[in-house]
């Protein structure tokens, strides 16, 4: 299939979130004088994770999730410090710390030359257009969809409606979902009726009956893909 529109997803399949989490959440908590510890990172992790499932499904707002995986933590952990301030130096932090996935800037020049590349991501507006303009990807991305700014999530089709619109010249049969999660990513692409690559680097098996159109672990191998 010839494909002209690259969707990526944002984080840990162009740039590796996990890799900056951390390091970005230490450098603002050591700011309020909050020395993290692996409890509280993990933690977090996990009561992001939630927020961030729930504001997928439609069930909290993108500014109470901000906020409130610091107030939990931080009630957990018994630290005086203001969650609203916490968030406002980790989403600093974050948009200065940039890794990136191996091969991604290979990627983006390739698939330049060949059609265009939008970002397509559920994150904070402001971080995820800063992380990629401090990135080496940047020159090659066309156009940056945000949920925050879109007013929905992945995989809501409203998200994917509203991303199509900032597209040159869009057409369903030629626009390829490029991303790590099958919940989001793959799920909304299928929804909106589009085609989907897994990045599965991990290899980890696939538990839903939905299938991506096509399955990789290193990025180099969109380029069978397309040239297929």
């Amino acid at each position: 299939m010839k494909y002209d529109l690259f969707l990526f997803d944002l984080d840990d399949t162009l740039l590796d979130f996990k890799a900056s989490e951390r390091k970005s959440l230490s450098l603002a908590l050591q700011s309020l004088g909050v020395a993290i510890n692996d409890p509280m990172f993990e933690l977090y992790q996990s009561e992001n994770r939630k927020l961030w499932n729930q504001f997928e499904k439609g069930l909290t707002t993108k500014e109470h999730l901000k906020v409130e995986r610091f107030r939990k933590i931080f009630e957990a952990f018994k630290v005086e410090a203001d969650p609203t301030l916490a968030n406002e130096r980790y989403q600093d932090a974050l948009s200065e710390t940039v890794v990136l996935i191996d091969y991604s800037v290979e990627i983006c020049q390739w698939l330049s030359k060949r059609g265009e590349i939008g970002i397509i991501t559920n994150g904070i507006h402001a971080t995820q257009i800063r992380r990629i303009k401090n990135s080496p990807i940047s020159s090659y991305i066309s156009f940056i969809s945000v949920s925050e700014e879109c007013g929905y999530a992945k995989p809501d089709v409203r998200f994917f409606e509203y991303s199509a619109k900032m597209a040159k010249d869009f057409k369903k049969h030629t626009s390829l979902v490029i991303g790590d999660r099958i919940e989001t990513d793959i799920e909304g692409a299928h929804n909106f009726g589009v085609a989907s690559c897994w990045f599965n680097p991990g290899k980890i098996a696939l538990e839903t009956t939905l299938k991506p159109y096509y399955e990789i672990s290193h990025l180099s191998e969109i380029e069978k893909i397309v040239i297929a």
